[in-house]
């Protein structure tokens, strides 16, 4: 339930990182508000929202368009991976547009002067030099979202908070479960930690010609 909003989230912040940067008309003004919004609020606040709202916002738009389609038989999953999914996307565009900028801009002319269009100097120099920098923030992100994912259980998914939930319900063991489930997102954040830490020195020893 992270890894794809995570790397949906990158797809879409790619993408409003360069209309933000070009600061295209109409389009700019949307998304900076978007981007604003979603990390101006809370996640589980985005979760009820689209929880609440889009199945309004389908039916209408089914009603409109006399199509036969019904909001209820939508699995709750695909609310809170959207609702997640525009939440990464956010936060990724502010990290890729910072990648971006922190970039030289010599660079982007260098590229201009040997023939390269921006879409071929941007995905050969500009965006592996932006993610490269953005490792440390990429990895704040995931972990943050791989937290994010017990706000799941408010909206019935049974995620693995809920799951300890409805186990200590049971056998009336919520220290134990709490713990438990404590010691897996710990776990797996440091497993994160450590494949961004090795990914992140091997990046720098390359960029160096180290290797």
């Amino acid at each position: 339930m992270t890894f794809t909003p995570v790397v949906l989230g990158i797809l879409i912040g790619i993408v409003i990182a360069f209309v933000r940067i070009q600061n295209i008309k109409i389009l700019a003004p949307i998304l900076n508000f978007y981007v604003s919004f979603f990390r101006g609020t809370p996640i589980i606040m985005h979760i009820m929202l689209i929880y609440f709202g889009l199945p309004i916002v389908v039916d209408a738009v089914a009603q409109a368009l006399k199509i036969n389609v019904d909001a209820n038989a939508i699995p709750i999953l695909f609310f809170v991976l959207f609702a997640l999914t525009l939440s990464a996307g956010a936060y990724a565009s502010e990290i890729i547009r910072s990648g971006i900028l922190a970039v030289p801009k010599g660079q982007l002319e260098a590229a201009y002067a040997v023939g390269l269009t921006f879409s071929q100097a941007m995905r050969r120099f500009i965006l592996p030099q932006a993610f490269s920098q953005s490792i440390p923030n990429f990895t704040n992100v995931f972990i943050g979202f791989l937290h994010a994912t017990s706000l799941a259980f408010f909206v019935s998914i049974k995620e693995l908070t809920g799951v300890a939930n409805i186990v200590a319900s049971v056998n009336l063991k919520f220290l134990e479960a709490f713990i438990a489930v404590g010691l897996i997102y710990w776990g797996v954040s440091a497993v994160m930690e450590w494949i961004a830490h090795r990914i992140e020195k091997r990046v720098t020893a390359y960029s160096k010609g180290s290797i």
